[in-house]
């Protein structure tokens, strides 16, 4: 399971480096579990306001949409919003919105 997750992680860094050169200067890796058992990992990059995220296996590309209060991303069918207070939420495929939450990365 973790070289599957390897290969998709790779391919969604290559599909961003492709958009623009200057993206690579400053990212952003964050992985989250949500309440339903959903996982995935999101990146983001200084010069490209939008969310790179791989989820269920397939990488997605989110536009940043208009939000009152945090950010709010969508695309292909899923939406992520990470609010500036409270639990960040993801709905996708069909399903209902569920809760995520930051999967801290071990220190070495």
């Amino acid at each position: 399971m973790g070289r599957h997750k390897a290969i998709l992680l790779t391919t969604v860094m290559l599909a961003a480096g492709m958009t623009s050169a200057r993206q690579t200067e400053a990212q952003t890796f964050q992985t989250y579990r949500c309440a339903d058992g959903t996982q995935f990992i999101v990146a983001f990059y200084d010069a490209d306001k939008r969310a790179f995220l791989q989820i269920d296996g397939e990488p997605v590309t989110l536009a940043k949409r208009l939000s009152v209060s945090g950010a709010r991303y969508s695309g292909a069918g899923v939406t992520l919003k990470i609010p500036k207070t409270g639990s960040t939420t993801v709905k996708h495929l069909r399903r209902p919105v569920t809760a995520c939450a930051a999967i801290e990365k071990p220190r070495i």
